[in-house]
């Protein structure tokens, strides 16, 4: 009989990654069966948690030598701590706690998306998922749920999407589908490549899953599933009295120049490594056109406030990864996001003129999402001897911006403006939510339309042709300079006799979670709310990011 040596090697490296794979599985079960609590009802097992994935998927590197690997890239994400995310609980429960009838639903609403293994395998088992543990401490997550749970948004999550429906209503809201385990037990794994039949015998057998290709996977459509949110909103006594359309960024992309031009989601928010990469550890053949698991997007914030109080989150990620990630993050605000230009400067014996012009780099609205988050700009003007002459958008220890009413007044707002000539008036791009009185709101659950949207529409955007739920809405939809790609906006400083002009210094700044959405959470006792005002207390320094800057100087 003729010995076959790569044979051999095959089903070596088939048994180490099985080996790896029971080895992290035997490190992460509960170690005390007292904190296992059985469903009760068989549950099908349609995800498997990420230490499964990463025993092959780690140690990758270009040939240039950067890191690649796709589990530690993706565990210092906000992906993989969305469950995490001490935001994201504080506004569940702050959201429980105004609609109490509907507390179970909400939760089970919010899992979907940041908590979708528990979610599915809740819902397999013919239960609610749950987010939070009971206000009393009593824990009524199982045990399974939690782990798969706390993994986030995790990879048999994604890779599981199946092509059904994507782009269509039927699947926002995190209502993508998952297709059923084969026959034989086995699930599809979907992804960009080609497998032979060999790596498929790896895979397989050391997880449960095999690769399909499915060009799918690099489409926005798939990401559409939880990146569109509508909300419902009810009233103090439970009932729907109307919808919000919540978060539409794959909307606004379709409505811009980024979607004709074929650059989707992922060719920002996933790019793609240099030349051919192996995307196994073990066996890997190598690719052209891995996609990096970084998934930056604008928050940088949060990532920190997993790292600074990773202990109390249960943050996993190592912190150095964590702070890579964070930076990461700032680099795309500041090369990839927007730009500034200082145009049309006039000067009189009395003022001082100048347009400021912001040009939105991004396939979507600026800020996008959550309706949290919000941009502004920060002017100075000072003289030649460097005596600040005027000041707008300055920001303050606290995370507040000096001028800004919502900051001052939870019920009042600042509009969007075309021209500022006092300091108290501040460029704030953003949204208002409005509850069914029309007054602001921060509160997702009770809002029912939006006061204001002037937040920077991407390159192409048509104010005219856009739907409902992306339009501009107060000031910003009849002001003929804010266009697709950028707004433009004129400033006029009035200047004391004997001054000079010396220097202007104008900034872009960006906030994902404004002032006002974190201290409207002051008023709720309970534990998640009044955690994250206390990180926001001692973080709000660093709320805020410069996203771009301009100077002018007189001897310019």
């Amino acid at each position: 009989m003729r010995s076959h040596p790569r044979r051999r090697v095959f089903v070596l490296a088939v048994c180490t990654c099985i080996a790896l794979v029971v080895s992290l599985r035997a490190r992460t079960t509960p170690a005390s069966p007292a904190a296992v609590r059985p469903t009760t009802r068989p549950v099908a097992v349609d995800f498997s948690h990420s230490d499964d994935c990463v025993a092959c998927h780690n140690g990758l590197s270009t040939s240039s030598g950067e890191d690649v690997s796709i589990g530690s890239a993706w565990r210092s994400t906000i992906m993989a701590n969305s469950a995490r995310d001490p935001y994201f609980q504080a506004s569940v429960r702050r959201e429980t706690i105004d609609h109490p009838t509907h507390g179970p639903k909400i939760q089970d609403e919010c899992a979907a998306c940041h908590v979708p293994m528990a979610h599915r395998t809740a819902h397999a088992a013919g239960r609610l998922a749950v987010v939070l543990p009971a206000v009393t401490g009593t824990a009524t997550m199982a045990a399974e749920d939690h782990r798969l749970g706390s993994d986030g948004v995790s990879c048999t999550v994604c890779h599981q999407i199946a092509p059904d429906g994507l782009g269509s209503p039927a699947s926002f809201n995190g209502n993508f589908v998952v297709r059923p385990a084969r026959a034989d037990g086995v699930r599809d794994e979907f992804g960009p490549f080609a497998v032979d039949a060999g790596r498929h015998t790896i895979m397989r057998s050391a997880t449960g899953f095999e690769q399909v290709q499915a060009p799918h996977v690099r489409q926005s459509e798939l990401c559409a599933t939880c990146h569109t949110l509508i909300t419902q909103a009810f009233d103090r006594d439970g009932r729907v009295i109307g919808s919000l359309p919540e978060q539409m960024n794959y909307q606004e992309w379709r409505h811009s120049d980024f979607y004709d031009e074929g650059r989707g989601c992922q060719s920002c928010h996933m790019p793609r490594a240099e030349g051919p990469v192996r995307v196994s550890s073990v066996l890997g053949a190598e690719r052209d056109g891995l996609s990096r698991h970084a998934f930056v997007g604008g928050n940088a914030f949060i990532l920190r406030l997993l790292n600074r109080f990773r202990n109390e989150l249960g943050v996993e990620a190592p912190p150095d990864a964590l702070e890579a990630t964070a930076r990461l993050t700032e680099h795309q605000l500041r090369q990839d996001t927007a730009t500034i230009q200082l145009v049309g400067l006039e000067r009189s014996v009395d003022a001082v003129a100048f347009d400021v012009v912001v040009r939105n780099l991004t396939g979507h609205k600026f800020p996008t999402g959550y309706p949290s988050r919000r941009a502004w700009l920060h002017v100075t003007v000072a003289d030649d001897t460097g005596q600040m002459m005027f000041e707008s958008g300055a920001t303050a220890p606290d995370g507040s911006i000096a001028g800004a009413d919502s900051d001052v007044d939870p019920h009042a707002f600042e509009p969007h403006y075309d021209m500022i000539d006092r300091p108290e008036q501040v460029q704030i791009y953003e949204t208002i939510m409005g509850d069914v009185g029309s007054r602001p709101t921060t509160g997702l659950l009770s809002a029912v339309k939006y006061l204001k949207d002037n937040r920077l529409l991407p390159r192409g955007f048509d104010k005219g042709t856009a739907i409902s739920d992306i339009a501009v809405v107060g000031d910003a939809a009849t002001d003929a300079t804010f266009v697709g790609g950028a707004d433009r906006l004129r400033y006029r400083i009035p200047v004391s006799a004997g001054r000079r002009l010396g220097r202007i210094v104008v900034e872009l700044r960006y906030q994902p979670i404004a002032y006002r959405w974190a201290h409207n959470l002051d008023a709720y006792k309970a534990p998640e709310p009044a955690r994250f005002v206390e990180y926001f207390g001692r973080a709000s320094s660093a709320a805020s990011v410069v996203v771009a800057t301009e100077a002018w100087t007189s001897s310019n």
